[in-house]
């Protein structure tokens, strides 16, 4: 199996590469590359090989921005110290996400859906013949959910709920009627189980609803401001890196 790595930083990249060749020593690594332009010319002078590891933060840019210039339909393990750009990762012919310092074990779960996948689909894993062999948004998204008030259970349908918002380690849910409830989810969690085109991660504290923006403004150095309704006494801020999914989720 012919492996390319997209990574900037050395320590990560000799991690990685210790692993694969613990796990398999079978597995080429024809490349490594550390930046956004020099992996975009080296798509489009090269064969792409069966599989891609990438980190998403590098030292020109997003790593998304390399699959937004270049069709790639080989599948792709996003490799990252950082948990916000999970959805978007699934975007682009991710088939796994996994968090610095990589596990051995997680890696080895990693290659094995990757095996699992080239098993089913034979050959080499296309991503763009699997994407056709997959009913796309059929995946049944949460419509309500359970909160625990007291001694009693209180059902809240996903369309009342304004925001979900965590604080101290607790996610508290809110609904556009001004009530607030506590849930046993991670935010992390919660992103797999809600539609992405009616919620968005908008940090690593808030994941918003559609229908509860009242505003947007322009912060400074790239970012947004979010207004929310009901009203928050706090800030709800998008980074100047997730200002530009953000914008399109909204229709721009």
């Amino acid at each position: 199996m012919k492996v390319l790595i997209i990574e900037d930083e050395a320590p990560a990249f000799r991690r990685l590469q210790k692993l694969l060749e613990e796990i398999n020593p079978d597995i080429e690594i024809v490349e490594v590359l550390d930046s956004v332009e020099e992996s975009v010319k080296w798509f489009n002078n090269h064969h792409i090989p069966d599989l891609i590891f990438s980190d998403i933060q590098l030292s020109d840019g997003i790593s998304f921005d390399i699959f937004d210039r270049v069709p790639i339909t080989r599948p792709v393990i996003f490799t990252t110290a950082f948990d916000e750009y999970m959805l978007k990762a699934f975007r682009v012919n991710s088939i796994d996400y996994l968090l610095k310092p990589i596990k051995k074990e997680d890696l080895e779960k990693s290659l094995l859906k990757y095996q699992q996948m080239k098993r089913v689909f034979g050959g080499g894993v296309d991503m763009s013949e699997l994407l056709k062999n997959v009913k796309l948004g059929g995946q049944d998204y949460k419509i309500r959910f359970l909160a625990k008030v007291g001694d009693k259970l209180v059902s809240v349908e996903t369309e009342d709920v304004a925001y979900f918002q965590t604080r101290h380690g607790v996610v508290h849910m809110a609904t556009t009627q001004g009530r607030t409830y506590l849930l046993d989810q991670a935010l992390d969690e919660l992103m797999t189980q809600l539609d992405p085109n009616k919620f968005f991660r908008a940090n690593r504290q808030f994941i918003v609803q559609f229908r509860s923006i009242s505003a947007v403004h322009r912060y400074h150095k790239g970012k947004l401001l979010i207004e929310l309704n009901p009203k928050l006494e706090e800030d709800v801020v998008v980074s100047a890196e997730k200002a530009s999914d953000f914008r399109k989720w909204l229709g721009d």
